[in-house]
């Protein structure tokens, strides 16, 4: 009996550890805990890559700076203070390196969208798939005119659903400067999709 006992105390140690907080899992992780890193990354990896893919436009990119991204962060680790959630400080880390590679690029990217799923109904046809997946080349269009801080802002907000705090801490700006970004993309954004209100 004690040997299941230590055992199933071993095997509920990792779940506690993956139960754990963001901030302790942190801490851990800079202090060189290789678990509790690969907990956070398990945890946040997959918001951050569609983060990266809303802004970058393609997979291949996306991963790439998902991957610098934690990297980075696996070596910054025991400078983290917590000033900030770990989730806000990896997608300031990623943005950051989805910027570099914008405004490095000269060619439009594209915006890839979730496709609508298909539930039998009339509206779900082949003749809305074609107007839903023009609307969205409008839309990806119309957000690659946009300069690169104001679609981060636009993308964090509208598709990743942060608070304005949040954002500012994410691009290094102030709750003013994100508001009058974001103003400008809306302006932007409903100039060009107006005719497909």
């Amino acid at each position: 009996m004690h040997e299941q006992d230590g055992s199933s105390s071993a095997l509920r140690a990792p779940n506690r550890q993956a139960a754990g907080p963001d901030w302790l899992l942190a801490v851990r992780a800079g202090e060189g805990d290789d678990e509790a890193f690969a907990v956070l990354v398990r945890r946040h990896s997959v918001p951050l890559l569609a983060l990266a893919h809303h802004l970058l436009g393609n997979t291949a990119d996306a991963e790439d700076a998902v991957q610098e991204a934690f990297l980075s962060a696996w070596r910054r680790l025991p400078e983290f203070r917590g000033d900030a959630a770990f989730r806000t400080w990896m997608y300031r880390i990623v943005t950051n390196r989805c910027l570099k590679i914008m405004r490095r690029r000269t060619a439009a990217v594209p915006l890839d969208a979730v496709p609508e799923p298909a539930n039998g109904n009339v509206a779900s046809g082949p003749e809305r798939a074609a107007e839903s997946g023009a609307a969205t080349a409008a839309l990806a269009r119309a957000l690659n005119k946009l300069n690169p801080d104001q679609r981060v802002c636009w993308v964090l907000r509208e598709l990743h659903g942060l608070h304005y705090d949040e954002i500012a801490h994410v691009v290094g700006a102030s709750e003013q400067t994100v508001r009058g970004r974001l103003f400008r993309a809306r302006r932007s954004l409903t100039k060009e999709m107006a005719p497909w209100r």
